[in-house]
């Protein structure tokens, strides 16, 4: 019994001494405040020619480019490929069913 009763005062002061050693890490990192804001990039933004007619059926972003899937007026497909980072269009992909 006696082995138990120090068993279990030994676990509490354990306890006691990790939830102080948690709270000071804590109060540390918020006292020296978080990671500085890295420098905001301005987007440049230029237009995106697209056909006339053309409707956006989807897109889909990576992490640097963005796909746009066109449905043409007259019923053709077609994939532009964007840069993010200059806002720029990098090409243009046809898509046509094979006979």
């Amino acid at each position: 019994m006696r082995a138990l009763k120090i068993l279990v005062i030994v676990m509490g002061v354990m306890l006691v001494v990790g939830f102080a050693a948690l709270f000071g890490v804590v109060a540390g990192r918020v006292s020296r405040g978080g990671p500085t804001p890295a420098a905001v990039r301005e987007f440049a933004s230029l237009p995106i020619d697209i056909p006339r007619g053309a409707r956006i059926e989807a897109m889909t972003a990576g992490p640097d480019r963005v796909i746009l899937a066109l449905l043409l007026p007259d019923g053709g497909r077609q994939l532009v490929v964007i840069d993010l980072a200059r806002g720029a269009r990098l090409g243009t992909i046809e898509l046509r069913p094979v006979p």
